[in-house]
């Protein structure tokens, strides 16, 4: 590896503080149901559950651990909670119907992916707590995710294939790119300086993922995933969205990426992309019917990335895979049709 590049994470201040000097919680959103369930990676137990959001889709955190936003599917707000009583201080009206939502890393703004046509990134003011303002996009969008450096907002849209780099400073698109596929989840590789290097993103109808060279705006790889056998998807209807969750670990040494196809999870070394395994997730069985799969959707981890999580839609649970080992240590019981998972870390 090149002396100028090293790899860090999204949670790259956390990945340096002693595990013993944090308070690390998972939080996993209920997107059919109207909870949020709190996930103690000590223990593999719920500690908590946040009543009274349906159809809660993204969340993010305050810096200082304090709030918790999600975005209301229901109603089309971005609900702002006070993360140690689980009660809703306010809700901000957004400009249409919400996805995927990111906190700046200075605790200022919150991004919220709205999905109506034509496309939009609402912008929240954090101290206000109202809407600052609504930027246009090509698409209504899926997903959003503001760069490490804390100087971009990257979103994708899945109707108009099209990923799009918005400038924090200027709130304007800075560049664009017309992909072959509806993009789906993505995950972000850094240089030494803290820019962004590489975008891995999820497509539409492709079990596998697309690398994107983010100075040279453009894409310059696709990996497909190994044939497992398992032959899941089908049933589930979700052909068009083969491989839904992907992340980089807090160390930066692997990348993660699920398989509904597979009904489980492929390690890839970085920066080679070098396959390193697979984990299996648990299968559903159902009297009479074939097994069908946990249909695992978003990912997130420890900030020693010692474990990784995966919310299972299909299974209303979330799985904790060891890293090192890559087995399945802990199947955990959550709500109804869990989606988006995120971790947060306290002092």
């Amino acid at each position: 590896m090149p002396a100028s590049i090293k790899y860090f994470p999204l949670l790259l201040a956390l990945a340096a503080l002693p595990v013993s000097a944090q308070t690390v919680r998972v939080y996993v959103t209920n997107s059919a149901g109207d909870s949020i369930h709190v996930i103690d990676p000590a223990t593999n137990k719920v500690v908590q559950v946040i009543n009274g959001v349906e159809a809660a889709h993204g969340i993010d955190f305050s810096p200082d651990g304090q709030r918790v936003y999600v975005s209301n599917e229901a109603d089309s707000t971005l609900e702002v909670i006070d993360r140690a009583s689980g009660k809703t201080m306010t809700k901000i009206r957004l400009s249409g119907h919400p996805n995927n939502i990111s906190a700046t890393k200075d605790g200022g703004r919150v991004v919220v992916g709205i999905a109506e046509d034509p496309g939009a990134l609402d912008v929240i003011d954090t101290r206000a707590l109202k809407l600052a303002r609504t930027i246009p996009v090509n698409g209504r969008l899926h997903n959003v995710y503001v760069t490490p450096d804390n100087k971009y907002v990257v979103t994708g849209s899945i109707r108009s294939k099209v990923l799009t780099v918005i400038d924090l400073r200027t709130d304007q698109i800075a560049w664009e790119l017309k992909l072959d596929e509806g993009v789906r989840p993505m995950t972000m590789e850094v240089n030494a300086d803290g820019s962004t290097r590489r975008i891995f993103a999820q497509l539409s109808n492709f079990n596998g993922f697309a690398v994107v060279d983010f100075a040279a705006r453009r894409e310059v790889a696709r990996v497909k995933l190994p044939d497992e056998p398992g032959g899941f998807g089908v049933i589930e209807r979700r052909t068009d969205a083969p491989s839904h969750g992907i992340g980089v670990a807090p160390d930066g040494k692997t990348l993660w990426v699920t398989s509904i196809t597979a009904n489980g999870v492929f390690a890839y070394s970085l920066p080679e992309l070098k396959l390193l395994g697979f984990v299996a997730l648990p299968e559903l069985r159902l009297p009479g019917r074939q097994p069908i799969s946990a249909v695992p959707n978003w990912v997130t981890f420890t900030p020693d990335s010692r474990l990784l999580y995966i919310s299972n839609a299909a299974a209303r649970s979330v799985s904790a895979i060891d890293t090192r080992t890559l087995k399945s240590v802990a199947t955990i019981p959550v709500g109804e049709v869990p989606k988006r998972i995120n971790t947060l870390v306290l002092p």
